[in-house]
């Protein structure tokens, strides 16, 4: 079975969404950024970063980074139909925004407000009025971009007119069963984050 290490809220949420989305099993390892349990040795001897997430696979290996536990639960559960497999054109799309999200947009809210607005503005444009980030079909790239608007829009509380395409997405991504579950899990932990 999967372990999964998490803390409500924080980059984990993600992966936290696609374990619901592929229906694996897995057990949850609440992991409070707040009280530190990041720092504890034993997690540190699972991932010396002591970050979030962790996913710990049926070898006991450690997974770490929100792409890589995205793109693996993805191809480990082809069924859930999160990553267009075979189509190289939509994997490629899929990798830069991933990277995307990762190298710009994730970094963004640390270089302050107005960095962070001003990457969500970028990102509109670049979504524009597509429904899904990558093509017809909802994938990995869905997860991570929402999980990351989802932080700016509860922390700022920005008007809809600025982000159109975002706000549209995000509430199509609100309305599927397993964002509603991870939502309703998390939200049952509390938020605490920095």
């Amino acid at each position: 079975m999967l372990t999964f290490y998490f803390c409500p809220g924080s980059s984990s949420m993600a992966p936290h969404i696609a374990l619901h989305e592929v229906g694996a099993a897995f057990e949850p390892k609440l992991t409070r950024l707040h009280q530190q349990q990041n720092r504890n040795p034993g997690y540190l001897a699972l991932n010396p970063e002591g970050k979030v997430p962790t996913l710990v696979l049926e070898d006991g290996f450690p997974l770490t980074e929100v792409a890589a536990i995205l793109w693996y639960l993805a191809r480990r559960y082809p069924e859930a139909g999160l990553l267009p497999a075979g189509d190289i054109e939509a994997e490629s799309k899929i990798i830069s925004w991933m990277s995307f999200i990762a190298a710009s947009i994730h970094p963004s809210r640390r270089a302050g407000v107005e960095a962070w607005r001003n990457i969500f503005r970028l990102t509109d444009a670049k979504f524009g009025q597509r429904e899904w980030a990558v093509g017809d079909h909802y994938t990995i790239a869905d997860i991570h971009l929402f999980r990351l608007f989802w932080r700016f829009v509860d922390a700022l509380h920005p008007d809809r007119p600025e982000y159109p395409n975002l706000y549209g997405h995000y509430d199509r991504v609100l309305q599927r069963p397993a964002v509603m579950k991870t939502i309703e899990i998390e939200t049952g932990h509390g938020y605490h984050l920095p």
